[in-house]
């Protein structure tokens, strides 16, 4: 019935954390990286790379993931920034804020922390069409930047 184009391209698995592996430290990857084990530290990626982080139901992450595709059963004690697509499954548990350019959400996933919205960058980091045309800070108006004697000189008259 309803078709998602905006899936991640790439469902690859790259690297593998099993499921009685655990890991003290930062990981950084690009490809497809799935946990089913327990990671202590920061996950990143980076954001251009379409990257794409899979954290299982028994999969925990102790740090923030900054990762531009992220696919969440599991548990992540931390912040996540995607820049370009987050689903929490409804095994999904977040202890932090959550920065995303789309999410998708199943009923049962919990997040401790705010949702925020990320304006989507076009191709390469370029602004999108409603940031390119932003107006300059206008200058200030003279009686705002004349000194107070000035001022009350053009007051009274």
């Amino acid at each position: 019935m309803f078709r998602r184009s905006n899936k991640p391209r790439s469902q690859r698995i790259d690297t593998l954390i099993g499921g009685g592996t655990r890991i003290i430290g930062d990981v950084h990857f690009t490809g497809g990286f799935h946990v089913d084990g327990h990671i202590k530290g920061n996950v990143d990626a980076p954001p251009d790379s379409g990257a794409t982080l899979s954290v299982s139901d028994g999969g925990v992450v102790e740090g923030s993931v900054a990762v531009p595709n992220v696919v969440l059963n599991g548990t992540v004690k931390g912040d996540i920034l995607a820049h370009e697509r987050v689903e929490l499954g409804a095994t999904a548990r977040v202890a932090g804020n959550v920065y995303y350019g789309l999410i998708e959400m199943e009923m049962g996933a919990e997040i401790n922390g705010k949702l925020i919205h990320e304006s989507r960058q076009g191709a390469r980091g370029q602004p999108t069409a409603g940031e390119a045309g932003a107006p300059e800070p206008a200058e200030p108006a003279a009686s705002e930047t004349a000194p107070p004697a000035a001022k009350a000189v053009r007051r009274g008259g």
